[in-house]
């Protein structure tokens, strides 16, 4: 579905007057007469949800749970979906979010759901500012809305028009506007970050990637080739992108709020592979299928500065982006070169497939020479820190224990989890080589422990934080998650 053509939008009256094909209400886990919202229609519709849906249905308003039922023409919508709030206590703003992402699935399967109302969940008895309730409805409704079907010769023809938050008080209302502005504003960074990684990979090329950059409005770009990139000295860089026929391109975007000094200059490094072969360490099939995401991070940082106009952050953002491919040509580098970084740091290849470090490197190296007080890098880095965290996890590391903490609580006000990984320095001691400064890869053990010791060696005078998500920007069977967005736009706002 193409949310783009789903309006969300705020409206005062009274529910039980307001036609649409679906109402949707809410009540929480082991509530048998419900109040509130969901109780004026219970009493409109004489009972229906107390005496049918609850007492003999059974429905007892776990987490996520839906129960769709008729109105029978007594009320002005035709049909009502109550949603399981799962208990008062656990409901959070997140929860929010996340049920919103359910009902608007369960809307999307439903026959005849083009126009959906909804109570302005949690502001009631959840005791949640209307403001901050309509954005998590809005972005969660935006984000559960959300299908990839470009390349799909039959598009699917289920669609909800509009979706309208009702509310009988007006300052409710004006809060919700508000709120559902703002949600739009992280739904549309998510889901534009969701669309790069779901790209094919012939499309999402690291010049197709310049161009998106180049294209963002009030963001300053720079678009370095391959000429400009090696003048200056980003050896490590241009090493993995050897070996492909498809251009390397080294991105800046800079954003300043004209209106404001900033607080502060911050930089944030997306790894930007287009696609991942291996190299001529090459990955078996099952591996390579879908490392079109390796370039998951990069669509992050596009995602956050196509948005960041509208968020409006008082801070300096520089943004950057190493993008290349790694690929098996005949030009590709092999095991046991021996590249050098921006910094002057030599490099022995040890397998050709720990390319993001490598491109990450001399990046870092350039945003620490900008004059920036914090350096924030993510990147789908690690296999290891898939089978240390899963898909629940982003890994979290670095060299500033204030910047992580914030790191970590800006991920979890946005519903994402961020585990702090050690960085012992006895890490180090397997990538140390007779021949070089350091090798690119290590131990297998520890494995996203030692990529981060990797990375700190061209970090210089800055607070420095890295973000592994690789268990977390690409779902088997469910597609790119816009990981790292929320994270970083928090993070950026704070």
């Amino acid at each position: 579905m193409n949310t783009e053509k789903l309006e969300i939008s705020v409206a005062k009256g009274l529910l039980e007057e307001t036609p649409a094909n679906v109402l949707v209400l809410n009540l929480f886990e082991g509530v048998k007469i419900p109040a509130g919202a969901t109780g004026a229609i219970d009493i409109a519709l004489d009972g229906l949800i107390s005496k049918f849906v609850i007492a003999k249905e059974g429905f007892d308003g776990k987490f996520g749970s839906t129960y769709v039922f008729p109105t029978y023409g007594k009320i002005a919508a035709e049909k009502v979906m109550l949603v399981g709030l799962g208990k008062n206590k656990d409901f959070n703003l997140n929860r929010l979010r996340e049920v919103s992402q359910k009902v608007i699935k369960k809307c999307l399967k439903m026959h005849n759901a083009k126009k959906v109302i909804s109570v302005l969940h949690g502001a009631g008895i959840g005791g949640f500012d209307p403001e901050q309730s309509a954005r998590m409805i809005a972005e969660g409704t935006l984000i559960g809305a959300y299908s990839f079907d470009k390349y799909k010769t039959e598009k699917s023809h289920k669609k909800v028009d509009d979706f309208v938050i009702v509310d009988m008080v007006e300052e409710n209302c004006k809060k919700a506007k508000t709120g559902v502005k703002r949600g739009k504003i992280i739904a549309s960074a998510v889901n534009f970050a969701r669309n790069l990684s779901n790209e094919q990979p012939a499309y999402a090329t690291p010049s197709k990637l310049a161009e998106i950059a180049q294209s963002i409005k009030d963001v300053d770009v720079r678009v370095y080739d391959k000429d400009e990139i090696e003048k200056m000295g980003m050896g490590a860089f241009l090493g993995v992108a050897r070996g492909s026929s498809q251009p390397p391109k080294f991105i800046h975007m800079r954003y300043k709020n004209s209106s404001k000094t900033p607080q502060r200059k911050v930089a944030i490094v997306g790894k930007g592979i287009c696609f991942d072969s291996g190299g001529l360490d090459i990955k078996p099939p099952s591996s390579m299928l879908n490392m079109k995401d390796d370039m998951s991070a990069a669509a992050a940082v596009l995602g956050v500065m196509s948005v960041i106009k509208d968020l409006k952050p008082n801070c300096e953002v520089h943004a950057l982006i190493a993008a290349c491919e790694n690929m098996p040509g005949a030009s590709a580098y092999k095991p046991g070169d021996i590249l050098t970084a921006k910094n002057g740091k030599t490099i022995e290849v040890d397998n050709t497939d720990a390319e993001g470090r490598l491109t990450l490197a001399d990046a870092l190296c350039y945003a620490c020479e900008l004059g920036v007080d914090e350096v924030v890098d993510i990147a789908t880095l690690t296999g290891a820190c898939v089978v240390a965290l899963g898909s629940v996890a982003s890994g979290i590391m670095g060299n500033h224990q204030p910047t992580i903490d914030k790191l970590i609580k800006c991920g979890a006000a946005g519903g994402e989890k961020l585990w702090q990984m050690p960085m012992f320095e006895e890490y180090f001691d397997s990538l140390k080589s007779d021949i070089a400064d350091m090798k690119n890869t290590g131990s297998r053990m520890g494995g996203a422990q030692i990529a981060g010791l990797f990375l700190q060696n061209f970090v210089k005078k800055v607070h420095w934080a890295h973000i592994d998500i690789a268990g977390t920007a690409f779902i088997e069977k469910k597609g790119a998650t816009g990981a790292g967005v929320r994270t970083l736009i928090n993070y950026l706002m704070s």
